[in-house]
């Protein structure tokens, strides 16, 4: 299923900048300076939920492909980690290292991220074009564990590739919206 958003809701929904705990360097961040002209994809993921190691792979070639292109890429956790530790800022810097990831992985203490971008779930992705406007949000493919559907990346490299035929990453579209499935963001109470 694809949804458009209404006119109301683009204009609430821009790239915005937030300083965060980056897991790799330790140190915090704005999230800005890993923004692009060309394209911006934010993706909420965690360390912990069977969809996103169901992915895992995927990502890493997902970016390997379009980094070179001028995409960049920022994955956020923002789970509650008294809750779930595995998702533990440490533990994110090892996932880092074991997988591979050639994009920032930051730490959303707060959870205001995954509260300006209205993030539900793990893995969502929330990509935005060369000035900051919301292209796509959604889910990076049909895939599912178990459900016998290769991973693929279909949708989200369906949408790179369409912002990537515009020399400025600029496509002035209603932004598409496809319903993510995978484990609820483990909000704090």
């Amino acid at each position: 299923m694809v949804i458009t958003y209404s006119s109301n809701e683009i204009k609430k929904i821009k790239i915005k900048n937030f300083k965060l705990l980056e897991s790799l360097s330790g140190e915090k961040k704005s999230i800005k300076n890993f923004f692009s002209d060309r394209a911006t994809v934010i993706m909420f993921i965690c360390n912990h939920c069977p969809y996103v190691k169901h992915i895992n792979p995927e990502l890493v070639r997902l970016t390997n492909d379009y980094i070179p292109k001028g995409i960049s890429f920022l994955a956020i956790n923002s789970n509650d980690i008294e809750k779930y530790p595995e998702d533990s800022p440490e533990n994110m810097k090892k996932i880092s290292h074991k997988l591979g990831y050639i994009f920032p992985y930051f730490f959303d203490e707060k959870q205001e991220v995954a509260k300006y971008y209205g993030a539900q779930c793990t893995p969502e992705f929330f990509i935005f074009n060369g000035i900051g406007d919301l292209y796509y949000h959604g889910q990076l493919d049909n895939s599912r564990p178990n459900n016998e559907i290769p991973v693929t990346g279909y949708d989200v490299r369906n949408i790179l590739n369409s912002l990537l035929e515009y020399d400025d990453g600029v496509k002035k579209i209603y932004p598409i919206k496809k319903p993510s499935y995978g484990c609820n963001i483990k909000w704090k109470k």
